[in-house]
């Protein structure tokens, strides 16, 4: 209980320290199109992404921002069902946009979001006011997005492959962001004729780049400026964070046969889902100055069997756990789940990196705190470097 309290007041304190985009965001609600007039005079208004791989932005000199959206993971064998150029032109401008690109004008005045990362993004903008459809709220903590659920606000419609298309015409939203690559269920959204804008966070190959779709999404909201600052203070820090772990790595003092080793994930329904060596978690391992066992160039995951990931991960220094147990979890609860999980080093040692996402809003703020991801697992490979550190996400299991 406690530990719930904690995050909840975690949470609220997250939302009360992001840039307040959504109360000035709600010009966007009406048709009033002067506050786009200097868009491309103002630099710090202007989104270039850095890290994040699955999206550009061009400017054109009319105000039109031409988007292109693709696959942060080139090279695999997946195609988007839907067109992934969009011409963000300015709410009543008559400006023509270039063949190919499908017209949004902007800021729009409602979403619908799919994904508790694209929920993130709004959350850090505090642009909740554009919200108006979500999929669920299943480990949703964000006691704001719970009332308007709870008043109407806000509908559920439905989760991927089962969406109710009425409640989403209900909802009467200017466009619905997507996870184009998950199960699908898409064709229903389509024939309502809401523009589908496709949102692929969650492929990017790096925290930051995964961090930087918040100013995917102010490009939509008119948060541009918002979205600069508050990337900025996330990047600085985990920056910051990263090359003091990178000077301790390179320091004279530390062997590497000191560096340690990690694993991650649980076994289910017979099978050990393992990330590749290319995901933004193994990144983020590395980052934090751990070896992640797994070193394909995978850059999504590979179901293992239990024999399979055991040869790899026996005598791994620690084993990250990511789940929704009811209760306590507890070291006991591992072996009961799975006997043959007291055979590894991480767990005779009590190396268990944990954080229970009952108890945690893990998915609603991880996202979008990659650099608090980072000191909570820098605080447990390498706790010289952050004493006195306080968990926020990630914790030793006791």
């Amino acid at each position: 209980m406690m530990i719930k309290q904690v995050t909840y007041v975690l949470g609220l304190l997250f939302v009360l320290s992001i840039v307040a985009c959504g109360q000035g965001g709600r010009q966007g609600l009406t048709d009033d199109s002067s506050m786009e007039s200097d868009v491309l005079e103002d630099s710090s208004a202007m989104i270039s992404p850095r890290y994040a791989q699955g999206f550009t932005v061009r400017y054109l000199a009319d105000g039109v921002r031409l988007v292109e959206v693709s696959d942060p993971q080139k090279g695999e064998e997946e195609r988007m069902p839907i067109g992934y150029s969009f011409a963000l032109v300015p709410r009543g401008s008559k400006a023509a946009v270039p063949e190919g690109y499908e017209r949004v004008e902007v800021p729009i005045r409602s979403t619908i979001t799919m994904t508790a990362l694209q929920l993130s993004n709004f959350t850090a903008l505090g642009a909740h006011d554009y919200i108006k459809g979500i999929t669920g709220t299943k480990n949703l903590y964000n006691k704001d997005i719970l009332q308007r659920v709870h008043d109407g606000r806000i509908q559920k419609i439905g989760m991927e492959g089962n969406f109710d298309p009425e409640l989403i015409l209900a909802a009467n939203p200017d466009v619905i962001f997507i996870s184009p690559f998950k199960r699908g269920g898409y064709d229903a959204i389509k024939e309502t004729g809401i523009t589908l804008i496709p949102h692929l966070g969650y492929k990017e190959l790096s925290p930051l780049g995964q961090a930087e779709w918040i100013k995917f999404v102010a490009l939509f909201i008119g948060c541009e400026k918002e979205a600069n600052e508050a990337f900025a203070g996330i990047e600085q820090r985990y920056n910051t964070l990263k090359q003091r772990v990178d000077s301790l790595l390179g320091s004279n003092t530390c062997m590497v046969g000191e560096i340690p080793t990690v694993f991650s994930g649980e076994m289910h329904g017979g099978n050990w889902y393992a990330v590749g060596g290319r995901n933004h978690l193994a990144q983020l391992f590395r980052d934090a100055g751990a070896d992640y066992i797994i070193h394909d160039d995978n850059t999504g995951g590979v179901n293992l069997e239990y024999e399979q990931l055991y040869a790899t991960a026996a005598h791994a220094d620690y084993w990250r756990i990511l789940n929704s147990y009811h209760g306590d979890f507890s070291y006991e609860a591992l072996r009961a789940s799975e006997p043959r999980n007291a055979l590894f080093k991480a767990f005779r040692d009590r190396h268990v990196i944990y954080c229970n996402m009952r108890q945690t809003p893990y998915y609603e703020l991880a996202p979008v705190q990659p650099d608090v991801l980072l000191a909570d697992l820098v605080a447990i490979f390498h706790p010289g470097l952050l004493p006195g550190h306080e968990p926020t996400f990630y914790r030793l299991l006791p």
